[in-house]
């Protein structure tokens, strides 16, 4: 099944509030300030970020942003572990976070292998 843009945004979005909710139930810690912060941030911006893949310039732009959007979701996802490994808190839903993070993961990674694929093909139909 091809997940259309719409649908990868709003999974995007929804990560990202399952992410902020994980944020709202950590205690209040100087380490859990400084980790929710970075979650915070982290989730929002792949987001965002794909939201600003839409409209690349070209595959390059597009190639360049979503592999911000990898880096972030990677950021996030060593976040979650952190909150789970110390463990700062015990709730699915930061179970439901690590799965989803690990999709998003593959997800990301994939396209990265189709778009450089793609813009390859382009290079080598020109240069003919």
């Amino acid at each position: 099944m091809e997940i259309r843009k719409f649908d990868l945004e709003n999974r995007l979005i929804k990560f990202a509030c399952i992410c902020l909710e994980i944020c709202e139930l950590l205690p209040n810690t100087k380490a859990c300030q400084n980790l929710e912060y970075q979650l915070s941030k982290s989730c929002t911006a792949s987001a965002l970020i794909y939201g600003e893949a839409q409209a690349a310039e070209s595959q390059a732009d597009f190639l360049h942003k979503i592999k911000l959007c990898l880096k972030e979701i990677k950021e996030t996802r060593i976040n979650l572990r952190i909150i789970e490994e110390k463990p700062f808190i015990k709730h699915e839903k930061l179970h439901l976070a690590l799965k989803e993070c690990n999709e998003l993961m593959a997800i990301f990674l994939q396209s990265i292998v189709t778009v450089k694929s793609n813009i390859f093909r382009a290079k080598t139909r020109s240069s003919q």
